[in-house]
């Protein structure tokens, strides 16, 4: 594990409602990231993910855990 963001699940999907790829980050932050390009999303998720942790850090407030990939790998397969 490099950096703090590495322990958070990202994940970046096409949404057929709103016909736009998401970009979310469970257990980390609400909302999330919205564009045409996934790549694009992914990048922005991530800049979104290390502003998060930085927020945090600097009013000294604890991340909360990370979701691990495991447990929403239980949650897809249910």
């Amino acid at each position: 594990m490099n950096k703090p963001s590495d322990r958070y699940v990202k994940l970046v999907a096409w949404d057929e409602d709103d016909q736009c790829y998401i970009g979310r980050c469970p257990g980390l932050m609400f909302g999330g990231v919205h564009g045409d390009d996934e790549r694009a999303v992914y990048i922005e998720l991530c800049q979104a993910i290390a502003e998060w942790i930085r927020l945090h850090e600097a009013d000294n407030l604890p991340l909360p855990n990370p979701t691990s990939l495991q447990k929403i790998e239980t949650f897809v397969s249910a």
